[in-house]
């Protein structure tokens, strides 16, 4: 059985982060996504809340486990029995990003990444974006994964 880790902070899980997982069930048995939590940030979601944001949309997806890790992701990896880390593009700045990380992903754990270009119309969407528009009072309901809507 192969399975992926999907690691990121998702404050908030967006439409854009339930593609990345959609499209990686096309090619894994199972997904666990990991919530990461680094004490040097400010989310606007705690920890529990962005987990139990995730957990409600794949409520009905045997196939998805949420998990809050800190540290290292390759050090999530191991301990949750992953075998490849999968993360979403939308520009190439994402991609410079994601190449340096998966470089040093793969050179200190010998942990191979697999990179999902956004889907066309989704590439705007980041949760930066979402917190920012959320924060001025605008609905941001519709970049929001929800259950149902996978």
């Amino acid at each position: 059985m192969k399975t992926a880790f999907f690691a990121g902070s998702f404050d908030p899980f967006t439409i854009g982060h339930a593609s990345v997982v959609r499209r990686a069930l096309d090619i894994f048995d199972r997904v666990i996504i990991g919530v990461g939590n680094n004490s040097n940030k400010r989310y606007s979601r705690s920890t529990d809340q962005r987990k139990s944001d995730i957990e409600s949309v794949y409520a009905d997806e045997p196939r998805v486990e949420v998990m809050v890790y800190e540290g290292l992701t390759v050090d999530a990896v191991r301990q949750c029995g992953a075998d490849v880390i999968v993360k979403g593009t939308r520009s190439v700045a994402d991609f410079e990003s994601e190449r340096s990380q998966a470089d040093i992903n793969r050179e200190i754990a010998g942990v191979e990444t697999v990179l999902f270009i956004a889907e066309p119309g989704l590439s705007g969407v980041s949760s930066t974006m979402v917190r920012e528009l959320e924060q001025n009072g605008v609905d941001v309901s519709r970049f929001l994964a929800k259950s149902g809507k996978l």
